[in-house]
């Protein structure tokens, strides 16, 4: 019996390498320690089954003949290629080395092959039988009927195993076997984990590792473009293993995000394949699905994405376990059409093709489960003792050959389930070279084998294959990174199924024109996060996500700067229709065939020709009573003013330059200031007569018409004073107006060519001009009185107040309209109309009555009387009587025209 001390330290001391199986381990181990041998398991309905090969050397093989079971049953179907096809490999393979004379000569090797069941627990307890003739056992104390000592047979010894397959089993088996220093070598477990030889330092294997895997995958996913993929993975060392690799590639490699990383589960519920179908889909953009599982998940992976109705959608890229299997797709191929698949580099090995379909139920005896494999390949039922006929099935005749009567295709590992026995036969001729020379068999020092000795010379061999490439190991045991790139392909090809698409070998080669996606579509499909943005977007990154962004376009005057920031265009300038770059702004200015301009030179034209018209008309008739009763030296002052008001319209619309502007700022103020001078004038000489008239019969002074010339030059020196100073501040000069016309279209934007002026200048220049306006204004209101004889009081009022309306319209019109895109043409337009209109009333009321009379009343324009400034006093003396006798019932006295040519 074995202490609970001796217990309690393998529990420390090994406890870690097998997690929640200790116990598990325990009671196995505790069996062996017993004595108990498999034949007393068998007692209990555990008894493993075996293939035993009789030999000098025996080397063990592990295989998974059978797939896992339901819940409570170790082992379910058998697995005809995964499982059969790789032992049978393994047969094959010591028949053609026992029969090779060359290697290990007269030595023959046997074997002990076991069944995992799939199940990495199952294959524990299986293994365990390797160890068995490792461990010391005290029989000193059991005895037979007679008193006599028990025979025991001595277990076999296990030199090395063969295998396993999953990476879950291979590193569950390789925890036991290191204990014992038996050295193992896989053929398919390909898990990152069991290159650690800190662990798993009597593990090696003759496929390479996940970790270059997973680096083949991340090139094949970036040799189509794709930034944005899910990954899958089978619970286990296998599944998960690969996906951390592939993470931790993608992340180093950069430019890689992944969506959905989901495992699935060792015993999945029902329902548990859709659950994973609808969480990929809430990343559908990650169309690309890294597959790392074994056959019956990707199986059902398939099956649950058509019930989704997503056939077309995934677009698989799977690990070796699928490879170029027919199984894992089998009834599923619209699914999984498309599908990028890695497997190691490999070859259909022609021996092994003739020794299987050789195989029969008479010459393979050897092989306790081929029975069991001629049914499910026959689809047919063998009578065997103890077993009820099935009758929906057919007998089996024992004539049916393979690949004739059933469907056969070489399983992908064969060649390097070879390839390990082989390396484990090159490693044994080896050691029996260096420590047994000239021996013809097993000499003393390789009996027993040491195990730490046959692992130095596995490591070292160097040899050709059986699909003629090289066999050896690295420093970690691994096999160098050997894959070939296929594709299951449907559409548009003779024989649908999978093709060789690439290779990689440490770098990717990939035949991009070969490859054909759903439907027969020769364009690779898309996996990405996000799609690239139009020109004049830029990419506002997602927090997190590198591979995903939103893009958001340049607007307003930005332009796409790199493609994550856009910045504004120069103020001159407005980005370019695709917002890569910015362009000049067009320059405009106001034309004359625009309709903002037409109208005000329409208006300036016709008043022109009337104030010349007028001009001519009193020049003319310059001595006539009607000129010299106008008072003909203030009216050609006024007259003046007035055509300068019609000229400038062709100022403000002509083509802006320095001398233009300069004009501009001269004639803009100076024609109204003119007109307003001499009309101020006009109203306070009438003012000041009736004014005076009222108190004395002296005339005011300053009323001849020297000095209302000389009056109304001070009053225009003003305005010209000031405009010199303006052009000695600030010199006239054009300028360009780039916000003005700045909508929030850039593609309506205009730079607007004008004079340096802006609108407070602008109303600085009239400015004088309103006041001598307004002022004239106050006196023609305070004229309005005066009597009906003196005619011209009253059209001066009349002018006065139709300008001040004009003018109190003119400026919400000129200010409301700052902030259109059609300023300068408003503005321009409501000053030259405002202006023409001005002067169109001034002369409208002053002088066109005058010229009507002249010309077409002639009769009418001559001297009546001719009186002395003191006797237009007495008149208006008088006058203003008779307007207070009006009451009294009195009648009007008749009007004398006074003479104001003095």
């Amino acid at each position: 019996m074995i202490s609970q001390c001796h217990t309690s330290q393998f529990c420390c001391r090994f406890g870690p390498l097998f997690g929640c199986h200790v116990t598990t381990l325990l009671r196995l181990l505790w069996m062996l320690f017993l004595g108990l041998s498999p034949y007393a398991w068998a007692q209990q309905g555990t008894q493993p089954h075996s293939i035993k090969i009789k030999g000098d050397i025996t080397l063990g093989g592990l295989f998974p003949v059978h797939s896992r079971g339901p819940a409570g049953v170790p082992c379910g179907e058998i697995k005809r290629e995964k499982g059969i096809h790789r032992m049978e490999a393994m047969l094959y393979a010591l028949d053609q080395i026992n029969s090779d004379p060359d290697l290990l000569p007269n030595i023959t090797l046997g074997a002990m092959v076991l069944d995992t069941c799939s199940r990495d627990t199952y294959a524990l307890e299986q293994s365990l039988t390797f160890v068995q003739a490792l461990i010391q056992k005290d029989n000193s104390d059991v005895r037979c009927s007679n008193n006599e000592p028990p025979i025991i047979r001595k277990p076999e010894r296990v030199v090395g195993v063969i295998g396993a397959s999953g990476s879950s089993v291979s590193i569950m088996v390789a925890n036991v076997l290191r204990l014992f220093a038996i050295p193992q070598i896989s053929y398919a477990s390909t898990a990152p984990e069991l290159s650690d030889k800190s662990r798993y330092e009597f593990f090696s294997r003759v496929v390479p590792p996940d970790s270059y895997q997973a680096q083949a995958m991340v090139d094949i996913v970036k040799a189509m473009g794709w930034n944005y993929v899910s990954t899958l993975a089978s619970e286990g060392n296998y599944g998960e293993s690969g996906v951390d690799a592939f993470l931790q590639i993608s992340r180093e490699a950069g430019g890689l995000c992944i969506g959905q990383s989901i495992k699935i589960p060792r015993e999945p519920k029902p329902g548990g394949f859709d659950k994973i179908i609808k969480r990929l889909m809430e990343t559908s953009n990650a169309r690309g699905v890294i597959i790392f599982a074994n056959e019956d998940d990707i199986r059902r992976v398939l099956e649950a994405a058509k019930r989704a109705n997503l056939t077309g959608h995934f677009l698989f890229v799977g690990s070796d376990s699928w490879g170029a299997k027919s199984s894992p797709i089998l009834d599923q191929e619209d699914v999984a059409e498309g599908a990028v698949t890695i497997l190691p580099k490999r070859a259909s090995i022609d021996g092994f093709d003739n020794y299987f379909t050789s195989r029969s139920l008479k010459n393979n005896r050897r092989n306790i489960w081929f029975a069991e494999y001629w049914e499910d390949d026959f689809k047919c039922k063998l009578t065997r003792p103890g077993i009820k006929y099935d009758l929906g099935r057919r007998k089996c005749t024992g004539e049916e050959r393979i690949a004739q009567e059933s469907q056969y295709e070489q399983e992908g590992k064969v060649q390097f389930v070879i390839d390990a026995v082989y390396a484990m036969a090159h490693a044994l001729h080896s050691m029996h070279l260096d420590l047994c020379p000239g021996s013809m068999g097993i000499c003393e020092k390789m009996d027993p084998v040491e195990g730490s000795q046959l692992l130095h010379y596995i490591r070292s061999v160097n040899f050709n294959g059986s699909a003629g490439t090289g066999v050896m190991f690295n420093e970690n045991g691994d096999a160098p990174g050997r894959y070939d790139i296929f594709q299951f392909q449907l559409s548009n090809t003779t024989n649908p199924g999978y093709r060789c698409i690439g290779q990689w070998t440490n770098n990717l080669r990939l035949n991009a024109e070969e490859m054909q996606w759903s439907g027969g579509d020769r364009a690779v499909p898309d996996s990405v996060c996000s799609f690239p943005c139009e020109l004049g977007e830029r990419k506002k990154m997602v927090k997190g996500v590198p591979c995903c962004w939103h893009c958001e376009l340049c607007d307003g005057y930005q332009y796409q700067l790199d493609e994550l920031n856009c910045d504004m265009c120069p103020f001159d300038m407005r980005p370019m229709p695709n917002r890569t770059g910015c362009r000049s702004t067009p320059i405009i200015k106001l034309e004359w065939s625009s309709p903002w301009a037409i109208i005000p030179v329409f208006l300036a034209v016709l008043g022109i020709l009337a104030t010349s018209g007028c001009i001519i008309t009193f020049i003319r008739f310059n001595d006539t009573p009607i000129v010299r009763a106008s008072g003909r030296e203030l009216s050609y002052v006024l007259l003046t003013g007035i055509f300068l008001i019609y000229l400038i319209t062709f100022l403000m619309i002509a083509e802006p330059s320095a001398p233009v502007c300069a004009f501009r700022r001269l004639l803009l103020g100076l024609g109204m200031c003119i007109t307003y001078s001499a009309m101020l004038t006009k109203t306070n000489r009438i003012y000041r007569i009736f004014e005076q008239g009222k108190k004395a019969v002296t005339p005011p002074p300053f009323i001849s018409p020297a000095s209302q010339l000389i009056i109304t030059f001070i009053l225009i020196g003003v305005q010209l004073l000031g405009i010199f100073i303006w052009f000695g501040v600030v010199p006239p000069h054009t300028i360009i107006d780039y916000e003005e016309q700045r909508p929030p279209n850039p593609e309506f934007a205009r730079g607007v060519l004008k004079c340096d002026m802006s609108d407070l200048a602008l109303v600085l220049c009239l400015s004088y001009s309103i006041v001598l306006m307004v002022t004239c204004t106050v006196y023609a209101i305070k004229s309005r009185g005066v009597p009906e004889t003196f005619n011209e009081a009253k059209p001066i009022g009349f002018t006065m107040y139709t300008t001040c309306i004009i003018w109190l319209a003119f400026v919400p019109i000129f200010f409301g309209t700052a902030q259109s895109t059609e300023k300068m043409f408003i503005q321009t337009t409501t000053l030259t109309v405002s202006m023409s209109l001005s002067a169109t009333v001034s002369l409208g009321m002053l002088y066109v009555p005058k010229v009507y009379v002249i010309i077409f009343q002639p009769e009418q324009n001559v001297q009546k009387r001719k009186r002395s400034s003191k006797a237009v006093a007495s008149t208006v003396t008088s006058q203003l009587s008779q307007k207070d006798d009006k009451q009294n019932g009195e009648s009007k006295s008749s009007a004398i025209v006074p003479d104001r040519s003095q």
